[in-house]
């Protein structure tokens, strides 16, 4: 089973910065017991470009689809047995990257 594993930050009260090797020690630990499909950080949401093809024009807006405090930072995309595993190994990567996280099954 497929989880998406959402990492969100927070503009008033942003993670920790140097959380770099924690989390690469971690991916490692993912790698290595099988969990790990794909991960990746995101840039800043001022780099972001919504398209909108679902009328006669197609529209382009410049930043988030969501202007929010809270915002997506990263994801990783994780194959776990079941549910539990995967809010086990969540609980730990909010401690390791020091962010809210949140666990999605694909469908």
């Amino acid at each position: 089973m497929q989880f998406l594993v959402s990492v969100i930050d927070d503009k008033d009260h942003p993670g920790s910065t140097d959380r770099m090797p924690a989390i690469s020690e971690f991916n490692e630990r993912l790698i290595t017991e099988g969990y790990w499909v794909f991960a990746g950080g995101l840039a800043d949401t001022g780099t972001a470009t919504v398209i909108d093809n679902r009328g006669e024009q197609t529209l382009f807006s410049d930043g988030p689809f969501v202007e929010s405090k809270e915002y997506l930072a990263g994801v990783w995309v994780w194959e776990a047995p079941d549910l539990d595993t995967a809010l086990r190994l969540a609980t730990e990567a909010s401690k390791v990257c020091d962010r809210k996280i949140e666990v999605r099954p694909f469908q």
